[in-house]
């Protein structure tokens, strides 16, 4: 074998070895980056997806006419106006009697949303006969207690104890005690629960105020353990205790985030596990997060309008960019001449397309609003704005599509003496036009997500009420979730994340519809 021929081997030998080294580090960028994807989906979904069920109470609500409407006129100014809380914190005093104190009311009420009095004026201004009756509905429960319910505020673990335990009261302090079985009991679930062990059998362990909450269920009230010994424990009563409850069932509780740092309270725990052993407390699909608008409280939130001015800004975009971009494409590629002028707006156009977005809002903000005196924060000036911003992106994608398009196409068209306004809008444009909507979706798909040029024109106005009209003050949905984002609810975590869902659902589609429409109308020559 010659030298030549070695070398040539090995020459090949260095190149296959490459060829795989290559195309390995290909296969593992593209696994990198699916990765990322996944787990940007999985964090986003796993976030957003409890935010479309809604924590729900059942109460029964009696439709007081003295409160509602104690003229008996029907009027729907006074009917609007009426104490519609007032019926719903009724109901909850009914429901928990023992609740006395002024702070304990307070929380009590706060089980329910305050958005709950607007659902009973709303049924009631529809239907005035309900006035004078009593009717069991379920009420929107305050977004404190949605996320409790939904597993957000605490880890808790529950153990029923055995036996029948004796209750002492001294001064104040509680004393739990009971037979071998109580005891047995009681302490084999307080060492599996709190990691605290007793270096004597007389020792007594004191719990820590700021420590996780150990708690006692029983006699239809709820104690916090304070410290514990071989004997019983002590306890400070959190709910006030039933001596004559017929259930004689108890049970021990812990809650492993401590009250301090969480804003739903032990007492308030308690009162929502009693409604959930009632069957009052359940969830329900979240209509709300699809049918309202921005509010302060989370639970009353909804897309609706930032949907309704994404949409409408949308509509402004798509009906002024389409057609000045593809006119802009058609002129410059097949009738503008070819010189100096045409080469700079060529220039200009690509360079347009990687603008920062938030260029186009200072611009409008100078043109539209201060120079032309449109109304800030309507869905006409976004509009305005985004097609500025799409417009490169449309006319670069439409001058492409008419390329691709074969000059004989043109030129038999010209040959059977066509002229060239015919050939190019009888047959040339009929061909490109489906790569032109592909370019106009793409470039749609872009603006629905911008929110920067957004916020200069005011977009990003706390809005409760839904547009009706492209002057209308609005928001859109990139920009609801900026909003979002920012609150220090921990209820609107949830919501920031299901809007994004509901935004990557409105982009996948527009991508998937480019998609179709390329693979349906795309031609063969």
């Amino acid at each position: 074998m010659s030298e030549t021929t070695q070398a040539v081997k090995k020459s090949l030998s260095r190149r296959y070895r490459k060829e795989k080294i290559f195309r390995a580090t290909g296969m593992a960028a593209i696994l990198v980056g699916l990765s990322f994807v996944v787990i940007l989906f999985v964090n986003i979904i796993s976030k957003g997806y409890p935010a479309f069920e809604q924590t729900y109470i059942k109460l029964p609500i009696h439709f007081d006419e003295q409160t509602i409407d104690p003229q008996g006129e029907r009027d729907p100014e006074v009917l609007r106006r009426a104490d519609y809380m007032g019926l719903v914190k009724e109901s909850l005093r009914e429901a928990f009697p023992d609740v006395k104190g002024r702070s304990d009311k307070r929380d009590l009420y706060n089980l329910v949303s305050k958005g709950a009095g607007y659902d009973l004026a709303d049924r009631v201004l529809a239907d005035p006969a309900l006035i004078g009756q009593t009717q069991e509905l379920w009420l929107l429960a305050d977004d404190e207690i949605d996320t409790f319910v939904k597993g957000h505020v605490t880890h808790s673990e529950t153990i029923p104890l055995a036996g029948n335990p004796v209750v002492t009261d001294n001064d104040g302090q509680l004393r739990i005690t009971g037979d071998a079985v109580v005891m047995d009991s009681l302490q084999n679930s307080l060492r599996d629960l709190v990691p605290v062990e007793m270096a004597d059998e007389e020792e007594t362990v004191m719990l820590p105020d700021d420590g996780p909450s150990v708690l006692l269920e029983l006699q239809g009230g709820l104690v916090r353990i304070t410290a514990y010994d071989p004997e019983g424990v002590t306890g400070k009563v959190v709910s006030p205790l039933k001596p004559d409850a017929t259930d004689a069932g108890w049970n021990l509780v812990l809650h492993e985030t401590p009250e301090a740092e969480r804003r739903v309270k032990d007492k308030t725990i308690f009162w929502v596990r009693t409604l959930e052993s009632r069957g009052l407390v359940e969830k329900h699909f979240n209509t709300v997060f699809f049918t309202s608008g921005d509010s302060r409280e989370p639970e009353q939130s909804g897309i609706a309008g930032a949907l309704a001015g994404s949409m409408l800004t949308l509509i402004v975009t798509l009906l002024l960019s389409f057609p000045i971009g593809v006119g802009a494409a058609i002129y410059l590629e097949e009738f503008a001449p070819r010189n100096r002028w045409t080469d700079l707006i060529e220039v200009n156009i690509n360079n347009l397309a990687a603008v920062p977005s938030i260029v186009f809002g200072l611009l409008g903000l100078a043109v539209f609003i201060s120079f032309f005196g449109l109304p800030r924060s309507a869905p006409l000036v976004g509009g305005l704005v985004l097609t500025l911003m799409t417009l490169p992106t449309i006319i670069i994608a439409s001058r492409a599509a008419l390329k691709s398009v074969p000059p004989s196409i043109k030129e038999a068209a010209l040959g059977v003496g066509a002229s060239k306004m015919q050939a190019m809008f009888h047959h040339v444009l009929p061909l490109a036009l489906p790569g032109m909507l592909t370019g106009t979706i793409i470039g749609m798909a872009q603006a629905l997500g911008e929110t920067a040029p957004l916020l200069m024109i005011g977009m990003v106005a706390f809005i409760v009420d839904i547009p009706q009209g492209f002057t209308d003050n609005a928001t859109v949905l990139p920009v609801q979730i900026f909003l979002w984002a920012d609150s220090p609810e921990r209820a609107f975590v949830e919501r920031t994340s299901a809007a994004i869902m509901v935004l990557l659902g409105f982009l996948i589609g527009m991508n998937a519809l480019a998609v179709f429409l390329r693979k349906k109308f795309e031609r063969k020559w």
